[in-house]
């Protein structure tokens, strides 16, 4: 992305698109082992996305087969790119010992693909496998090799960047287990016995290593918490009979489990299925706005929009983020995206680094709400629920309204009473400039107009992309084969984690389905509405919260519409609302102390505490918490009903998030206000959302008396325009 100059405005007219990408061939043709093995992943993964691309539109393949192979895949590139060699921690084995071990380990891995070519023919012949071959042969060896390369990657890394064989290994055993699975998944109706007693004992064995091999990537590249709360939904399928209460149950054998596990119900259902179709499609699309450089004229765009008010580059974070978050599949991937950017102009117009990092953190979040694509979660909600994707998008109009005019408002506010100017117009675009390039947001109207048109998601979101390619000829950028390769290149990189977490999320959502656990908690939340359909409101936001905290948007929100969904389907609430309100909760999770991922990345950039940053981001975010509570009483501002009625709530709604941005930051009507005043605020701001006829006459006549009292008991002024600042302190 490209940095506004300060230089002049001839210059940040230069720069308006980003500086391309660095098409110099190495200094040397000498290349080390790393360069070969990131130009096998470049290789690797551009035909990875682009097979995506084509099976989606042209050929399409198989469902169970396509979802199988979308996983290896994942895992193959994963475990090149993501090497353990690549984690940052001392060296601790030489690089000999390693080959010697990973070649050892390889042995049983290559045994075990030959034992499936051996299957091949045996079906073909139309004779029988033994279970011994499929243990003995097959599932013991593949075990043996796949565990122990795990574990002994943990504790042998290289020196330097160097390769880690013991991945090569991992990446034997990945195809392998692959290699059964699809030889099995036609000739033995697999999918037939998957989950029963009379499961093969192979079946059991591949997915036991599948598991495994997920959980292991997943920890590289999306850190430990989803991996610790996997495990422990797998052991409490085996200890079910040892628990007490609700979460007892029956158990199951090692066969029945992992048989049923990697099936349409576990790891190949709905996350994977959705990550598999829309998911990438969109991180393609994402890759051809970066590749073509269309997605930084949405960051300069904010720029010369929203440069120049106060707290420029705060607001220009709410917009950018926005944008951006919506394609991205994770909050903290977008801040790690733009706020690389807005982070270090923020703090140059006066933010601390805390505040600076909040509010990056706050819009970025904002992103995986905003409609049409919602950061890939309106197509699992769409997926789950099975309500017309046009439904959800539409319905997730106002909520992201009020979310970010509470952000920008939030922003405003904090900027009035902290005196800080915005940027200098020879530090920003061209405004007129920007207009007369607006043709590049082409892409994103050809893919709201395309869904709205009644085409698939796939095909809109095809089009889509086809467009930002077309589009890059017209600006400087123009997109050849090169840069085509680098777009599907890059999108089978950045789809690698989002894969694996969704698998790993099937695995929560498989043991849910299999125990009837989730059953069991709605069983909860309905003895709890008895007394309060508030109070078991309120305990299914803390949990999806809870199961959030630490995980992706899209893991977090599979997971929590498994057990927390049905639950409120059961109080009578409608499915629609329920998903919202789950899906919402699980999104901020990423701003919610202790654990706000989105925060951290937020603070690893601007260097302030990650701890005081997530709790900024928090007092930012308010409104998001109340939001989900709006729609459950007032369905209006989900776009049911008459349209007066959506658009009273929508204008009352949009005034009591005035008002709570006002009461929250102490500053309304252009001064400081003291806490009689703010508490009256906050009190006509929830009379006004709540959407009600007596309600919003009670807030309009508290809202009076909150300016009459402002007016007479009047804090102090802002101060002189500044640069210094504390920020949210």
């Amino acid at each position: 992305m490209s940095t506004p100059s300060s230089a002049s405005s001839t210059d940040a007219e230069d720069r308006l698109i980003a500086q391309g990408v660095d098409d110099e061939p190495p200094a040397n043709n000498q290349r080390t082992f790393t360069q070969r093995a990131a130009l096998l992943v470049s290789i690797l993964s551009a035909g990875y996305a682009f097979w995506h691309v084509f099976s989606l539109n042209v050929a399409p393949v198989e469902t169970w087969a396509f979802r199988i192979l979308h996983v290896a895949g994942a895992l193959i590139i994963g475990f090149i790119a993501y090497s353990s060699a690549n984690v940052d921690q001392p060296q601790r084995g030489n690089q000999s010992l390693i080959k010697a071990l990973a070649a050892i380990l390889a042995l049983p891995a290559i045994y075990a693909l030959y034992t499936v070519y051996d299957m091949q023919q045996i079906i073909a012949a139309g004779e029988m496998i033994t279970p011994e071959m499929e243990v003995n042969q097959f599932g013991i060896p593949l075990a043996v090799a796949t565990l122990s390369a795990i574990v002994a990657s943990w504790f042998l890394r290289p020196e330097g960047s160097k390769f880690n064989w013991l991945d090569g290994t991992l990446v034997l055993t990945v195809i392998a287990s692959t290699a059964y699975l699809m030889v099995h998944l036609d000739g033995t109706a697999l999918r037939m016995r998957a989950g029963t007693p009379f499961a093969s004992p192979g079946n059991a064995w591949a997915a036991m290593v599948g598991l495994a091999l997920i959980l292991e990537l997943t920890r590289r590249v999306a850190g430990s918490a989803l991996v610790i709360i996997s495990v422990i939904f797998v052991v409490y399928s085996f200890v079910g009979p040892y628990l007490p209460g609700f979460l007892t149950h029956d158990g199951f054998d090692f066969s029945r489990f992992f048989s049923y596990i990697y099936t349409d119900a576990g790891v190949l259902g709905a996350t994977t299925a959705v990550s598999s179709t829309y998911i990438i499609l969109f991180i393609v699309f994402a890759a051809f706005l970066q590749a073509s450089k269309v997605g930084d004229y949405f960051v300069n765009f904010a720029f010369a929009a929203a440069g120049r008010a106060r707290g420029g580059p705060a607001k220009v974070a709410v917009f950018a983020s926005g944008l951006m978050g919506m394609i991205n599949g994770t909050s903290a991937g977008n801040v790690v995206a733009t706020g690389s950017l807005t982070i270090p102009l923020m703090k140059k117009v006066g933010y601390n680094g805390k505040t600076a990092g909040a509010i990056e953190a706050a819009a970025s979040t904002g992103g995986q709400i905003m409609p049409p694509i919602m950061g890939a979660g309106a197509f699992i909600m769409a997926e789950i629920t099975g309500i017309p994707y046009s439904e959800i998008a539409i319905a997730a109009v106002i909520p992201a309204v009020l979310y970010f005019l509470s952000t920008y408002l939030m922003v405003d506010f904090e900027a009035a009473k902290l005196g800080m100017r915005g940027m200098r117009s020879d530090e920003l675009p061209q405004f007129s400039k920007m207009v007369k390039q607006v043709y590049l947001f082409i892409p994103i109207i050809i893919l709201i107009v395309a869904l709205f048109m009644g085409y698939s998601v796939i095909r809109a979101g095809t089009l889509a992309t086809a467009a930002a390619a077309v589009v890059s000829w017209l600006s400087p950028f123009k997109m050849g084969p090169k840069s085509i390769f680098k777009a599907f290149d890059l999108a089978g990189v950045m789809s690698i984690q989002i894969i694996t977490v969704c698998a790993c999320a099937g695995i929560i959502v498989g043991v849910i389905a299999l125990t009837g656990v989730g059953a069991r908690f709605s069983s909860i939340l309905l003895d709890i509405a008895e007394n309060s359909q508030l109070i078991a409101l309120f305990f299914a936001m803390c949990i999806a919260i809870l199961l959030g905290m630490g995980m992706p948007t899209t893991a977090a929100y599979a997971v929590a519409a498994s057990v927390v969904a049905p639950g409120l389907i059961e109080l009578g609430i409608q499915p629609l609302v329920a998903h919202f309100f789950v899906f919402y909760f699980a999104v901020i999770s990423a701003i919610t102390p202790p654990v706000a991922l989105a925060s951290y990345a937020a603070a690893g950039i601007s260097g302030a505490n990650p701890m005081a940053t997530s709790f900024t981001s928090f007092k930012i975010g308010l409104t998001a918490f109340i939001v989900p509570f709006m729609f459950f009483y007032n369905a209006a501002l989900l776009m049911e009903g008459e349209w007066f009625v959506i658009l009273r709530a929508f204008v009352t709604a949009c005034i009591g998030v005035f008002f709570l941005a006002a009461a929250i930051q102490g500053w309304f009507w252009g001064a400081h206000s003291n806490w009689v005043v703010r508490g009256i605020l906050l009190i006509a701001a929830l009379c006004m959302i709540e959407g009600g006829l007596y309600t919003d006459i009670g807030g309009a006549v508290l809202a009076v008396v909150a300016i009459v009292l402002n007016k007479f008991f009047k804090g102090k002024p802002a101060p002189e325009p500044m640069v210094q600042a504390k920020g949210m302190d």
